[in-house]
């Protein structure tokens, strides 16, 4: 019986060792928080007002184990504190109170979304995070000069420190008179410092941060940080050109540089090397002033948005090619504003685009219009005889419906007119024949119908595939040859 009752002993306190640790939702079983990391938490809290109740942080009560609470994780060896999550939990706050920083196992800290008011983040001693490996501090109402201990943390994989800028708003951010009250700057230390150790960087977002003063901010990118994936510096009043070098960042993906470049207001290059990035994905270049790029093709990919109106800024394109892409949803209008474009071929886009959009009549310095296997709907726009250079109209298999547009026999440079495998209907105008340079016409499984009682001599060099069951009336059957040869 004494054996029995050892055993009963030793079981119940196990039971209250058990009692006493953590677990978390996987059911393995961890140590309790530290009481000095509970503390700095709570310390932390009570800095913060809150937007809305009930707060997100009811959690966080005293006498609690602080690795459950809410926006929290802890190391399962130690029970230190390594994450902190409290992304747009409303949180209102006089900067960041110092408590945050006696969390020195932190890898993970996110504050983003929220308001900590109009401070500076020079006070803020980031040094004492040497392992944080992830630092968000976007959107919080932060401004002046970004801090060299943020430079410091060497482990740093992901980097947000983007500024609260609204672009309907230049009180916010204005990028017209250079105002620096309201937003971060580098200028003391410049870029170049700041990421000069930063040699394991994955991610860096810096949207709205003025780095006007950062002119070599090109080449310490492409010397410091060369396993960068994404960067994002849109409105940060960079200025051009995009140096070659860098070129060497292979692994991007994420490229965004919208929004700079507008001072001074010489014009920058395009940097044509971007096209030689075969792991990008996301290309933002809108409301810049660079230009010089001559041929844009984007082909093999997996888009699934609309084509974005920004492409209506290269206003130097001569040809644009797109191909087997997912993009959905219409074609911008802004597609009327590429007044250089010599070619443009939009080959298997396979989801819904809508109608070809009227705008493409704009562009009259166009000699070829390519569109094969992709999902438009509607007609073929009349605006297409507004295109007087066009010598080549290939629209194939595409999905256009309804009749053909008269106009086209204002195209008197055409050599090629195929418009077959649509679903087009109604007459062939006559007038088609009165092109005079004209020696390839297909509207093969279409629903093309039309008399033409006189070919005009110009157009003799055209050999008719008809339907002669009507008598003393020649109609169009399925298509036209050109030398004998079907096409």
């Amino acid at each position: 019986m004494a054996s029995i009752g050892w055993v009963l002993l030793l079981f119940i306190a196990e039971l209250s060792a058990l009692a006493t640790s953590g677990a978390h939702g996987d059911g393995n079983f961890t140590l309790r928080c530290q009481p000095d990391q509970a503390a700095s938490l709570l310390q932390l809290k009570k800095s913060f007002s809150f937007f809305h109740y009930p707060s997100a942080l009811e959690s966080w009560q005293d006498g609690t184990d602080c690795c459950l609470w809410e926006g929290v994780g802890c190391s399962n060896s130690s029970g230190h504190v390594t994450a902190l999550e409290l992304s747009g939990h409303g949180l209102y706050s006089q900067g960041i109170n110092p408590a945050i920083f006696n969390l020195t196992s932190l890898q993970l800290l996110d504050l983003s979304m929220n308001y900590f008011g109009e401070y500076s983040l020079l006070q803020f001693r980031f040094e004492r995070l040497p392992l944080l490996t992830h630092l968000n501090l976007s959107h919080l109402g932060f401004q002046g000069q970004i801090p060299t201990g943020i430079g410091g943390l060497t482990n740093l994989i992901s980097l947000d420190l983007s500024a609260n800028y609204d672009l309907g708003d230049v009180s916010t951010y204005d990028i017209i008179t250079g105002d620096r009250n309201n937003v971060l700057y580098l200028q003391d230390p410049n870029f170049k410092i700041l990421v000069a150790n930063l040699n394991n960087l994955r991610e860096l977002y810096l949207d709205g941060v003025d780095m006007s003063s950062s002119g070599e901010w090109c080449h310490a990118l492409a010397k410091s940080l060369p396993r960068l994936q994404v960067l994002s510096l849109s409105y940060c009043k960079l200025v051009g050109p995009i140096c070659p070098s860098l070129s060497n960042l292979h692994s991007l993906t994420v490229i965004n540089l919208e929004g700079n470049f507008g001072i001074p207001t010489a014009l920058a290059p395009f940097p044509e090397f971007f096209m030689d990035f075969l792991n990008l994905s996301v290309l933002r270049l809108a409301a810049t002033n660079l230009q010089g790029l001559r041929s844009l093709e984007v082909s093999d990919c997996d888009f699934n948005g609309p084509i974005p109106s920004a492409i209506g800024n290269l206003t130097n394109l001569k040809s644009l090619n797109i191909d087997n892409c997912d993009f959905l949803g219409p074609i911008p209008s802004s597609i009327g504003k590429l007044m250089n474009l010599r070619s443009l071929e939009i080959f298997g886009v396979y989801n819904d685009i809508g109608p070809m959009p009227s705008a493409v009549g704009n562009l009259s310095n166009l000699e070829s219009l390519k569109i094969f296997a992709s999902n438009f709907s509607g007609q073929i726009p009349y605006a297409v005889g507004l295109l007087k250079k066009l010598t080549s109209l290939d629209i194939r298999m595409s999905g256009f419906s309804g009749s053909i547009p008269n106009s086209i026999s204002n195209l008197t440079l055409l050599i090629v007119l195929d418009l077959s495998l649509n679903d087009l209907n109604g007459e062939l105008p006559a007038s088609v024949f009165t092109i005079p340079t004209l020696q390839r016409l297909d509207i093969r499984s279409s629903k093309i119908s039309g008399s033409i009682q006189d070919i005009n001599a110009t157009s003799s060099h055209l050999l008719q595939w008809v339907d002669t069951t009507l008598s003393n009336t020649r109609r169009f059957h399925e298509c036209v040859e050109f030398e004998g040869e079907s096409i």
